[in-house]
């Protein structure tokens, strides 16, 4: 699919996908949400909220006055990987040090805590005209970023923080000729909207 094509014309699970109107969206709240228990654990947030890409996707066409949609993964990431076009901002959970430093413990570079995380996300979501119950839908490499981040909000008040539990890029697959490659799910995967080209006033411009 590409991008600019709306949810309409996208398919989930080899049927039209749902369309959620901004009224059904008010309404039903929560109840938009996978249940806790049919979320993977190390996905789990302990805000109780979870999407998949697609849903997200849904409930930011169904809504999009009504949902902060935003990216929490690197910058570097954003500009190398790509971003989901519907992102309303980029806010990085984690980040890579000015001088970056190799762990052998995790096998891969340190990163850092965004220790203002939450403050920056409640700057955003009044640049929005939006309050804590409104609904933050966030998205990460493939859920478990998302995971911590929507939980970290859901302790400062947020009534409605969502995880993207397949993320932008999904999960690795576990067998096959493409093993260990991230071709399961996500949002790329259900070719979904987004692009290399990157949006100033989207972007993560503030000091970390």
């Amino acid at each position: 699919m590409k991008p600019g094509h709306s949810v309409s014309a996208w398919r989930r699970f080899g049927r039209p996908a749902v369309i959620l109107s901004a009224a059904t969206l008010l309404l039903v709240g929560q109840a938009v949400a996978i249940d806790a228990d049919k979320v993977p654990a190390p996905k789990r947030s302990a805000s109780g909220l979870h999407l998949t890409a697609v849903e997200a996707a849904e409930m930011k066409q169904g809504a999009p006055g009504k949902v902060l949609f935003i990216d929490i993964r690197t910058r570097a990431e954003a500009m190398y990987v790509g971003m989901a076009s519907p992102v309303d901002y980029l806010v990085p959970f984690l980040e890579f040090p000015e001088l970056w430093e190799w762990s052998d413990s995790s096998n891969e570079f340190v990163q850092l805590s965004n220790t203002h995380f939450v403050q920056d996300v409640e700057n955003r979501l009044a640049r929005a005209g939006l309050s804590k119950d409104d609904a933050v839908v966030l998205i990460c490499r493939s859920g478990i970023r998302s995971n911590h981040a929507s939980g970290l909000l859901a302790q400062y008040g947020f009534k409605k923080a969502y995880t993207v539990i397949d993320g932008f890029e999904g999960d690795a697959a576990k067998d096959g000729e493409r093993k260990g490659q991230r071709v399961v799910n996500g949002w790329k995967n259900a070719n979904l909207p987004w692009s290399y080209k990157l949006v100033k006033d989207k972007m993560y411009l503030d000091d970390f």
